[in-house]
């Protein structure tokens, strides 16, 4: 570690960029935040702040800027001081909800982390440059996944898988001279410890579903339920991802970051039920009746675009995490945990978010940057 590690942290405030600034500080006494958040939110962005412990807040300073405009946005003089201080970037801005217009995946995901190598090729002082990528740039591929896989034949089903899988090979392409580390979620659902989470995308179609039928209902399953669906909190997310970014050993590499133990899709809605203390599913729908049901009323302000999550339903893939297994094990970060020890937290979360009409409703994904 860095004498004193200044972190940039790009896409604040989205709940990833909110959850690694606070892992960089509370786990290191000496680091200081700079988290980079566009004019729209920075009303959001310093209430965030405010949020945080005196001690820690202290050490988190806001700078407004764009991570897909040219020099994130910034001044000369900015970007200037940014350069010659900061030693560790995490490029958190990213737009990965369903349904988003192409053009802006486009620009915030392949614009930005040009963007972001642009910097980091600037910083005099860089000592790691975290990439948050998805495991979905494996886009259709089945069975095994392995981390050092990138472009292995696959097609894309929409325009986030596209253009996360570009972004990724820019910075594999310069892992040659910057030390650059990615990471690969799988699907990233709220905090373990809370349950909060800002957007209710993916997975949550099928909670909030359950949580507005009646309650004796044994709701069928959108598809058959047999495929893996790996989900993972965003702030197991975080702390793998600060401590991967602090290890020399971890960059020029790729990590998926998993749940070890993943259920079946019917496994995860199992547990949901039995959270609900409602019948489990039953049965399965066929595909084009998913689709109808996932636009009941209510479920419309979540997204347009049941078809990607149904796809992640029913592909057949696992990700093999054995590197950043052993690195994580040797840092003292924690597998990340089983659905079943939080998953009552995400149900109250989803609970509370449907009796109150209209917070759960998607920001327009052309003006925030967010992972997830």
């Amino acid at each position: 570690m860095a004498a004193s590690d200044v972190v940039l942290v790009t896409g604040y405030p989205s709940q990833l960029a909110r959850e690694v600034c606070a892992e960089a500080i509370r786990s290191d006494d000496a680091a200081r935040v700079r988290v980079l958040a566009p004019a729209r939110r920075l009303e959001k962005a310093r209430a965030e702040i405010e949020k945080l412990p005196d001690a820690l807040r202290a050490r988190v300073a806001l700078i407004e800027g764009d991570p897909s405009a040219i020099d994130m946005g910034l001044s000369g003089a900015e970007l200037r001081e940014l350069t010659r201080e900061v030693t560790r970037i995490h490029h958190c801005a990213a737009v990965l909800h369903s349904g988003v217009d192409r053009a802006v995946a486009e620009r915030a995901n392949v614009g930005g982390a040009k963007e972001a190598l642009e910097l980091a090729s600037q910083c005099s002082g860089l000592v790691s440059l975290v990439f948050h990528s998805t495991a979905f740039v494996s886009g259709d591929r089945t069975g095994v996944v392995y981390e050092e896989e990138l472009k292995a034949g696959q097609s894309f089903r929409s325009a986030i898988e596209e253009t996360c899988a570009r972004a990724e090979k820019l910075m594999r392409a310069a892992m040659g001279r910057l030390p650059i580390v990615v990471v690969r979620p799988t699907t990233v659902v709220g905090d373990a410890r809370t349950g909060h989470v800002d957007h209710l995308d993916g997975p949550y179609l099928l909670i909030m579903l359950m949580v507005t039928s009646p309650p004796d209902l044994a709701l069928p399953l959108p598809t058959r339920g047999d495929a893996p669906l790996n989900l993972v909190p965003v702030d197991w997310v975080a702390r793998a991802s600060v401590a991967l970014g602090r290890d020399p050993r971890a960059c020029g590499r790729t990590f998926h970051l998993v749940d070890p133990h993943a259920l079946t899709a019917r496994g995860v809605f199992e547990l949901v039920a039995m959270a609900l203390g409602r019948p489990p599913p039953r049965g399965s729908l066929p595909t084009g009746l998913a689709k109808a049901v996932l636009r009941a009323p209510g479920l419309e302000r979540i997204t347009n675009s049941p078809r990607a999550f149904l796809e992640t339903l029913t592909t057949p893939v696992t990700y093999d995490a054995s590197g950043a297994d052993e690195l994580l094990s040797s840092l003292g970060v924690d597998p990340c945990p089983g659905l079943e020890s939080y998953v009552a937290r995400l149900v109250d979360c989803v609970k509370q978010r449907s009796r109150q009409p209209g917070d759960g409703r998607r920001e327009d994904p052309s003006s925030s940057e967010e992972v997830g």
